[in-house]
């Protein structure tokens, strides 16, 4: 509590209570002894799965990963030194989380083992199912001018009546800067990407003719198409990587999701706590909340 008041707000500020303090200092505690629980039950349940499983960790396997996290963050000794200060944590605390952690990993390669072989015919029933995704929209190339004020967007549109190059043109009355430093060019730009106005507009305009002013929210718009990328639907020869790469993703997602859940009743059903340390991962604990689908 004594840390707690240190904390409590300064000389002219709301005084905070006693009271108030010994609800705040078991809320921390609680809350910490959570957090201590949790890892210490997870180093059991991974340790004993592990076991099971005939799934091992070296000595050397260990020391050789410690070496290298500790040269990534802590290049120095005596940075590691301050770490271990800071963090109540000793050497062996770290070795410890090493292990587990290449226990898990261990465990998660068994679970997913296999799961990356997936057949041409799921492939190309992926591909049968979700056409859409694979459906390129027609896109065209332009040049604009956008202005802020349609009286600049019709003398931009007469200047270019006149034979005046888009680069002049676009340099004098455009605001938009990106088109501006390229003279007025805009690379292809898919359908339905645009202000829904300027789109209809794009998508419906014959090549190489001038169009404009149209009016959207960000302004005024000189337009001339000057090239068309037809919509097409790309063949599966051209997305197979694509989906194997989805459809394994899928499979490894949902072997490591039933792996979690059996794993996690089986070990809650092992693990009964003392009063006062029981959290959701104790078979004597709090029911845990059930997980959102």
């Amino acid at each position: 509590m004594a840390a707690r008041r240190k904390a409590t707000p300064a000389k002219g500020r709301h005084k905070v209570t006693d009271a108030q303090l010994a609800t705040a200092c078991k809320q921390d505690f609680a809350r910490l002894r959570d957090q201590v629980m949790q890892t210490l039950i997870s180093f059991e349940w991974i340790s004993g799965e592990a076991a099971a499983q005939g799934i091992t960790v070296t000595d050397a396997e260990v020391n050789q990963s410690f070496e290298e996290q500790k040269k990534q963050s802590f290049p120095k000794e005596a940075d590691f030194q301050k770490f271990l200060e800071r963090s109540g944590q000793t050497r062996e605390d770290i070795l410890r989380r090493v292990r587990l952690d290449l226990l898990s990993n261990k465990l998660r390669d068994k679970v997913i083992a296999g799961k990356d072989q997936i057949s041409d015919q799921a492939i190309a029933q992926f591909y049968a199912d979700h056409q859409a995704l694979f459906a390129e929209p027609e896109k065209r190339a332009l040049r604009v001018v956008l202005t802020k004020r349609e009286a600049d967007a019709k003398r931009a549109r007469s200047a270019l009546d006149r034979g005046t190059s888009w680069k002049a043109v676009a340099n004098r009355y455009s605001i938009d800067p990106e088109s501006k430093r390229a003279g007025g060019k805009v690379p292809a730009v898919a359908k339905g990407t645009l202000d829904r106005k300027l789109d209809k507009a794009v998508f419906s305009a014959v090549g190489h003719r001038l169009v404009g002013p149209i009016r959207t929210r960000s302004g005024y718009w000189i337009f001339t198409v000057t090239s068309v990328k037809p919509a097409r639907q790309q063949p599966l020869a051209e997305v197979t990587d694509v989906i194997k790469e989805t459809l394994v993703s899928e499979a490894q997602q949902a072997a490591l999701d039933a792996f979690v859940q059996d794993f996690t009743v089986r070990w809650r059903a092992k693990t009964e706590c003392a009063k006062g340390y029981r959290t959701t991962d104790c078979r004597n604990g709090p029911t845990p909340t059930p997980a959102l689908k």
